[in-house]
């Protein structure tokens, strides 16, 4: 079986865009199971919500599971998700920072990081934020060329 650290370690090579796309398929594989049946259900239900556009049904199963499970990364993940669509940009950068806190690469929680940040005119912030993604996933897609406006927009140097 294929554990996240490898994964992770194979992310940092590749370079093609299918093969950066599968590993990181197989990273959010991983990340999206709680390892309880009846959790994974609240996740699928949150979802589920959440791409029918119902962000207080969402929030509401996110957050069962953060009561339960606190230390699933994903929970939180997924709940700074639905308050960014809600337009709740500070409760969706609160949970950003507790996903980061379980799961320090967690490139998707980064990236809606760098998205807020952008939006609300921080660009040196998420210039540091983008550099920290470019250690994890050196050729996640548009990472280059969000570099370059970023750094162009700061006149700061990679």
């Amino acid at each position: 079986m294929t554990t996240l650290d490898d994964l992770f370690a194979r992310l940092q090579e590749a370079e093609a865009p299918a093969e950066i796309e599968a590993l990181q398929s197989g990273i959010w594989q991983i990340w999206l199971t709680t390892g309880d049946h009846a959790l994974d259900k609240h996740l699928e239900a949150g979802m589920r919500a959440l791409a029918a556009g119902d962000y207080t049904r969402a929030i509401a199963d996110f957050t069962y599971l953060i009561d339960n499970r606190p230390e699933f990364a994903e929970g939180w993940n997924k709940r700074a998700t639905a308050y960014y669509m809600r337009g709740e940009y500070r409760a969706s950068l609160l949970d950003i920072a507790e996903t980061l806190r379980r799961e320090p690469r967690h490139f998707g929680a980064l990236s809606g990081w760098v998205a807020i940040l952008r939006m609300l005119g921080e660009d040196r912030t998420a210039l540091r934020v983008l550099r920290r993604l470019a250690k994890i996933c050196p050729h996640f897609p548009g990472l280059q060329s969000q570099l370059r406006d970023l750094r162009d927009r700061t006149d700061e140097e990679y």
